[in-house]
């Protein structure tokens, strides 16, 4: 789970309560579908990498296809959670501090904090060679995102409705609530559902939402005696888990601004209150959870490097070292020497995402699977290729348009590019 949680909310107040909750499922539901269809695939094969895969359905180009789209979609991934770091660190220690620090201390420099961060947190859990011990991380970092949900709960009980008028700008876009028409009775009632042209973000945010794909096999691999049937609700409890939360922290971060709430749901919270202990302890939660995926999604990353380079290779400390040194500079440096970063791999997440979460799942399966071409898992597999493409092109679309129309629709581009990491 990455940033794009704080983004729900608004998806939800473009969408409708019961829209959303019906996207919310659908997604959910084939996401948990592409995991059978790989796992299925593996049980058939023999096959327990996702590169492998590949292989087995297409040859060689099959094996680069979904390689290269693991590197570049988690490089843009880390690479863009390094930059959410290194940009909202320094905000919230100057939220802890009773008092305006100097402007040139080293801890209000997101790039001295970024580098401290990734060496002291990221480069020791990058390191290791399984990705067993990582799921104790994960659990950190759940329940840092379950802390978030808790806090946007309770926020509903005590955060008036209308909001109280206010002009302050957040980032690409100005505060809903700066119009008169907060006060009617119309902006504290929920819609049950809406559509528009900015409810098309809805859907590819909330479906990248749930990629763990690259992280499915892996995991497989290293499991006390595997087996499909054991890896399947390993990833139904982790995704319905995710569900729970995704709801929660939406439904109720609605209820709470309505038609006043924007993509940045934490900054909502703190116009409020600017020196909210528990909001400031809720964004560092969300940034240290940030922090901690990205151990998470390297490894995925670095054993893709090394199919590529060193396929048929024992496992060598060399060839581990040099690609995970490799991959936390070239992140680093990404994050730290690219003003937008998010903007550059928003369009890269539109295409290798949907490719990892839908289109190849479904394809390598059509291709592979002995099964006949008009069975039920086949003409399964295909409605979702079908659907895959159909996200894949209107996250393009709507990205397109957004650099397009740079300054009306500022606010839900980055939004968009948000849901993407």
């Amino acid at each position: 789970m990455g940033s794009g949680i704080l983004g729900l909310a608004y998806a939800m107040a473009q969408t409708g309560i019961v829209l959303f909750s019906l996207l919310l499922v659908l997604v959910a539901s084939l996401a948990a579908y592409s995991i059978h269809l790989l796992l299925k695939l593996c049980q058939q094969s023999g096959v327990n990498s996702y590169e492998d895969l590949g292989t087995l359905a297409l040859g060689r180009k099959g094996k680069i296809m979904a390689a290269g789209a693991i590197i570049l979609q988690n490089i843009g991934a880390m690479s863009s959670y390094l930059f959410i770091i290194k940009s909202e660190m320094p905000k919230v220690i100057r939220g802890f501090l009773n008092y305006e620090p100097a402007a040139n201390a080293w801890y209000m420099h997101g790039t001295y904090l970024l580098l401290l961060l990734a060496l002291l947190v990221v480069l020791p859990l990058a390191f290791l060679p399984k990705i067993g011990f990582l799921g104790y991380v994960s659990c950190v970092s759940v329940f840092f995102m379950l802390f978030f949900t808790i806090v946007v709960i309770i926020k509903k009980f005590s955060v008036p409705c209308p909001l109280p008028p206010t002009n302050v700008t957040l980032g690409y876009y100005t505060l809903y609530n700066s119009n008169a028409s907060n006060s009617s009775d119309d902006a504290c009632s929920p819609k049950l559902f809406t559509l528009s042209l900015q409810s098309a973000y809805a859907i590819p945010t909330m479906a990248f939402s749930f990629l763990c794909h690259t992280s499915v096999l892996p995991i497989y691999c290293e499991l006390q005696r595997p087996s499909t049937g054991k890896m399947q609700k390993v990833a139904n409890t982790s995704i319905s888990l995710a569900f729970i939360i995704y709801y929660l922290s939406a439904i109720f971060g609605y209820l709470t601004f309505y038609s006043s709430v924007s993509p940045e749901l934490l900054e909502m919270y703190g116009l409020l209150t600017r020196h909210d202990s528990l909001v400031m302890s809720v964004r560092l939660c969300i940034l240290m959870s940030v922090l901690l995926t990205v151990p998470l999604i390297h490894f995925p990353a670095r054993k893709a490097v090394l199919k590529l380079l060193a396929d048929e290779r024992p496992f060598s400390w060399l060839h581990h070292t040099l690609a995970t040194l490799a991959l936390i500079t070239l992140i680093l440096i990404l994050a730290i020497f690219v003003p937008n970063i998010k903007e550059v791999f928003g369009f890269v997440g539109a295409t290798t995402s949907t490719c990892l979460l839908f289109i190849f799942p479904a394809l390598f399966y059509i291709i592979a699977s002995r099964e006949p071409l008009l069975s039920p898992q086949k003409m399964g597999a295909l409605s979702l290729l079908v659907f895959g493409v159909a996200v894949c092109l209107m996250s393009i679309t709507l990205i397109i348009l957004g650099w397009a129309r740079q300054h009306p629709h500022a606010n839900t581009h980055s939004w968009l590019h948000r849901g993407l990491i």
